[in-house]
């Protein structure tokens, strides 16, 4: 479905142009509302990570509910999964979060959660769409939206975090450097883990508006390794800038990505008995986890790229378990959207349950050699990707791995990128073919960028 404004996770731009503007933003704020908001009376739960943009878009999300008739609830800096629990939890008609995930301060976004706290589907994003196209017709004043503030929104959702841990275990002699990547949960995730009985080393926890996801979080790891090295701990954990994502390293600082984690819990909860249906990667999961499953017994999916790809497979066959290499994890029977400390808490279940460290969870799934290149680019994507010698290029590279590997060769859902990915067993071929791709997706850049047809 072509859509104008939103991607695969929300609206999200650089702020101050368009479409991250304040003035988009409250179109945006009344057109939601008219789409969710439903009866009169209806609210709406706004929450934000710590970048400064949050306030002006805050301000002007909520002036465009009110002229919708909308109520909003201010929750302040909360993590995304958080906002989507306190939707479902207090009843709201929809749920409101700013923020621009692992991107820089830089960037801002804005993304929506239904009633039941899940994603909105395409066609309701479309209604939306189609009414920011329309004139803002505001309410008369006797039926305007109003706001208010919640004050114990991050105290909720501590405690429910902490309920999708056996209440019959603890933390107590696990050795934990947190890190909170300057963002949303700077504060939650360390309650958490602490009041859990964790021996608590946490850094990224000091956000001034501009730091987020700088040189820290999921996205940068090497603050994380070096701080569990000097600190002897037992685990790492990075959350990103809104804290819907989880990376992890060992005691010797590791990575422990995405795809490790779906296996680590996929094998911990299919050997006891409780994993639910199949579990869900995409199309950039690595072959080797599909393969580590399939040897266990375990169904093994690809969705699109996209966490709302990945929550549609499990809906449709009934599974509870899926995610993103980039960490974001979706466990159902826990969350209803990704989230970070949730999936960092069933990692630590595992862990303690078993016995057995990070690392030792880890074995088992032997990773084919991936190379993933992000071109940056000004010109159309799509036209691009479209440039036919860009194509006959691929179609080689494909020929040449066979059965060996696989190429992807794909739009970024959230920025100006074309993500090329190449697998296959041999490191050096891995390289060398991604590099060939990435070039020919170079030349075609300087054609599409002088407005001449691919």
């Amino acid at each position: 479905m072509n859509r104008r404004y939103f991607g695969t996770d929300g609206v999200r731009g650089k702020v101050g142009t368009a479409p991250m503007t304040p003035d988009f933003a409250l179109k945006l704020g009344w057109a939601a509302g008219q789409v969710l908001g439903g009866a009169s009376g209806a609210r709406v739960l706004i929450g934000k990570d710590t970048r400064r943009s949050g306030y002006m878009f805050e301000s002007a999300l909520e002036a465009g509910f009110a002229a919708a008739g909308v109520e909003s609830d201010m929750l302040g800096p909360l993590p995304t999964p958080g906002v989507a629990y306190l939707t479902r939890a207090l009843r709201a008609q929809a749920g409101v979060v700013i923020s621009a995930s692992h991107n820089p301060h830089h960037d801002n976004g804005v993304k929506f959660f239904g009633p039941d706290g899940g994603k909105l589907s395409d066609e309701v994003e479309a209604q939306i769409e189609a009414l920011i196209e329309a004139p803002l017709q505001c309410v008369e004043s006797g039926r305007l939206g109003r706001a208010r503030r919640i004050d114990d929104a991050q105290g909720r959702y501590i405690e429910f975090c902490k309920r999708s841990f056996p209440v019959s275990r603890t933390l107590s002699g696990l050795r934990v450097v947190l890190d909170c990547a300057n963002g949303a949960a700077y504060r939650t995730a360390p309650a958490v883990f602490a009041e859990l009985g964790a021996s608590l080393h946490v850094i990224g926890d000091r956000p001034d508006g501009f730091n987020i996801n700088r040189d820290c979080g999921s996205t940068h790891l090497q603050a994380l390794q070096a701080a569990v090295r000097a600190h002897g701990a037992d685990v790492g954990i990075a959350l990103d800038g809104d804290a819907d994502r989880c990376l992890m390293t060992t005691a010797s600082g590791e990575t422990i990505d995405g795809d490790d984690i779906l296996f680590i819990i996929a094998r911990h909860r299919h050997a006891a008995g409780r994993l639910r249906g199949p579990v869900v990667g995409t199309l950039m999961s690595n072959l080797g986890l599909q393969h580590a499953l399939e040897a266990l017994g375990i169904e093994f999916h690809r969705a699109r790229v996209g966490d709302r790809y990945v929550l549609e497979l499990l809906r449709l066959h009934g599974g509870d378990l899926g995610g993103e290499t980039s960490g974001h994890t979706l466990c159902l029977d826990r969350s209803s959207t990704g989230d970070g400390t949730i999936t960092a808490l069933q990692v630590l279940k595992a862990m303690i349950e078993t016995g057995q460290s990070l690392a030792q969870l880890g074995a088992g799934m032997n990773k084919c050699p991936q190379v993933l290149i992000n071109l940056r680019i000004d010109a159309p994507v799509q036209a691009a990707l479209d440039a036919p010698a860009l194509r006959i290029c691929v179609a080689e590279v494909e020929r040449a791995l066979g059965a060996r590997g696989r190429v992807l060769l794909r739009a970024s859902g959230t920025e100006p990128l074309i993500r090329v990915m190449v697998e296959a067993q041999d490191e050096v071929e891995t390289r060398q073919a991604a590099e060939r791709i990435a070039d020919a997706v170079r030349l075609a850049l300087p054609t599409l960028e002088n407005g001449s047809t691919p």
